[in-house]
């Protein structure tokens, strides 16, 4: 379809995306472009929203997922878009018509046991000193992975024990740092000389004295979630999941976890509640005389 190459360009050559954007939006116009075959459809300027809502249906009995499917009508809408914009259409069809909703994923979590084990590490070295003050800090404070790999010094009052941070959208929230953090930091800030001076002023940084990368950290912590001995996979946002659910299961305070987490809409916090009631319900399962299976 030329109108889909020509698309296509325009996606390379003015909006500048990505080889591999532009490869899954011609994957969406491409089953697009079937769904409009079968439905005897030629001209997809003449396609109208009844037509759009149906094509979704029909994708969505044969198996594709929601997640697909809103993919779909945003590679659509912005196609209509752009046909509009050159005067090859007049209507976006694809506007008002929604895929169906995806179920809700609820964050993995680590236990507390299993936060212990991993944290519980031999500090016989700058570089393990170092690792364990970066997931520390991860656990004590919720930091987002790019929050932490660009950390300063200056963003910490080692006398209040409070964190400034600069989170999604230059939103700035302080946090505060645990007591296990705070010792931690105090044991890298004394050995980070083996790496780089004060004149760098980022606290964690690589063997050659750079400010470390966010693959290093990940590495990082994959190498010790291995080496001690855990069965799931460990990854920077998993601590900060743990941080929250375990900060609200103590407290039941969403507001304040909301606040620590730099959220900017507290529905994005709800997910944490579920995550409390599962808990609930498994402790409730095994106590509760009514609720034991016989």
């Amino acid at each position: 379809m030329q109108r889909q190459r020509q698309f296509l360009d325009y996606l390379h050559h003015e909006r500048g995306l990505s080889p591999r954007t532009r490869a899954a939006y011609k994957r969406d116009l491409d089953q697009y472009a079937d769904e409009l075959k079968y439905l005897d459809l030629q001209d997809p300027c003449k396609v109208n929203e009844h037509q759009v809502r149906s094509i979704i249906a029909r994708l969505h009995r044969r198996g594709l997922g929601p997640r697909s499917l809103q993919r779909l009508l945003s590679a659509l809408r912005s196609f209509y878009r752009w046909l509009m914009r050159e005067g090859l259409a007049d209507h976006n069809p694809a506007t008002a018509v929604k895929a169906p909703k995806a179920p809700a994923k609820l964050p993995a979590t680590m236990d507390s046991d299993a936060v212990t084990q991993l944290l519980d590490i031999k500090e016989n070295s700058p570089v393990a000193i170092r690792d364990k003050a970066i997931m520390e800090l991860f656990y004590s404070s919720g930091l987002r992975l790019s929050e932490l790999a660009t950390l300063r010094w200056d963003q910490i009052d080692r006398t209040s024990g409070l964190l400034t941070v600069t989170g999604k959208g230059n939103k700035t929230r302080v946090v505060p740092i645990g007591s296990y953090a705070a010792k931690a930091l105090d044991k890298w800030r004394k050995v980070r000389g083996n790496f780089a001076g004060f004149e760098e002023p980022h606290i964690f940084v690589s063997n050659r004295g750079t400010p470390i990368s966010t693959r290093s950290i990940q590495s990082r912590i994959r190498y010790w979630a291995k080496k001690q001995g855990l069965p799931q996979q460990v990854y920077p946002h998993l601590l900060r999941h743990s941080f929250a659910s375990h900060m609200l299961e103590s407290s039941g305070d969403l507001r304040a976890v909301q606040e620590l987490l730099g959220h900017a809409d507290i529905s994005t916090t709800q997910v944490y509640t579920h995550l409390d009631f599962q808990h609930l319900a498994k402790v409730y399962d095994k106590a509760h005389p009514r609720a034991k299976k016989k």
